[in-house]
């Protein structure tokens, strides 16, 4: 089979994908957001679901109306990332922790754990429950990072649909939950808002793993469901980033269909738990 050599043209693009690229290099130069490394095929699909939106009828279109109106770009920015969880989702993951990992972070006299792309925040609440039913709340800083300010919000806000709680509470139960999870919420704002005491000594703040570098030492990092939405370069910044915040033996956690191996820092990390997706840094 004969391969193109080092000076042959670059793959013929249809116009779609040559609009695409375009419009994400806007994005970039006008706002500094980079998503020239997401997935293109995840990309492609959302953004064209977001001309219906806004009534127009290609990505050319959308790239001149997010170029001379700001606003705009606020409400695509829904469409560019991706909000999808529920707490205590993959629940061996989170008794893992719990049976695992939770009593090693235990001989630490202060913890730092990192919840990077929080989304809309129900992985960073399970998380706190979890340390607050092992006691270990009141040494431990939780730092929950997204580049999505209308997520960061509602996940400081910790109010979830009523129609969402039975799902979480069945979760709640496999990941080895001591109580009930209704003693962690009430009825607040036609939903569940969950108590204002888990927010204690969390910090969220706007972090892009595309452009921004590490700001802390932690023990546990937990970025589940995210680097899917990557390529390949992209996984690769995102986990080196990974590594240098950790302490040594600390932890990664990652989703269920994402993985270290074949990356550039697989050799750093032992496979704490492998079917958990649980790293520990060498």
């Amino acid at each position: 089979m004969t391969r193109p050599g080092p000076d042959a043209p670059p793959q013929r693009m249809n116009d779609t994908d040559i609009e695409l690229k375009l419009l994400l290099e806007a994005i970039y130069l006008k706002y500094q957001h980079d998503f020239r490394h997401y997935s293109m095929s995840s990309l492609r699909r959302r953004l064209l679901q977001s001309l219906d939106e806004f009534g127009l009828q290609s990505l050319s279109q959308l790239q001149d109306r997010i170029m001379h109106h700001g606003e705009d770009f606020s409400r695509l920015f829904q469409y560019l990332t991706v909000q999808v969880s529920e707490m205590f989702r993959d629940p061996s993951y989170f008794l893992a922790l719990r049976e695992h990992v939770l009593p090693l972070l235990r001989t630490y006299p202060s913890i730092k754990v990192w919840v990077a792309g929080c989304s809309t925040g129900e992985e960073l609440w399970s998380l706190k429950i979890l340390f607050d039913e092992e006691g270990l709340t009141d040494r431990t800083m939780f730092y929950a990072t997204d580049i999505n300010p209308d997520a960061l919000a509602r996940a400081e806000s910790g109010i979830y649909a009523l129609d969402r709680v039975a799902g979480f509470t069945q979760n709640y139960l496999a990941a080895g939950g001591k109580r009930s999870l209704s003693d962690y919420y009430h009825a607040a704002y036609g939903g569940a808002r969950f108590s204002g005491s888990l927010k204690e000594r969390v910090v969220f703040a706007d972090h892009s793993l595309s452009t921004d570098e590490v700001f802390l030492e932690a023990h546990l990092v937990s970025c589940r469901n995210v680097l899917i939405y990557f390529d390949r370069a992209l996984q690769d910044r995102a986990l080196g980033l990974f590594e240098n915040a950790l302490v040594r033996r600390g932890f990664l956690g990652l989703g269920s269909k994402e993985t270290l191996r074949f990356s550039n820092h697989y050799e750093a990390f032992d496979e704490f738990r492998p079917r958990e997706r649980i790293y520990q840094k060498r």
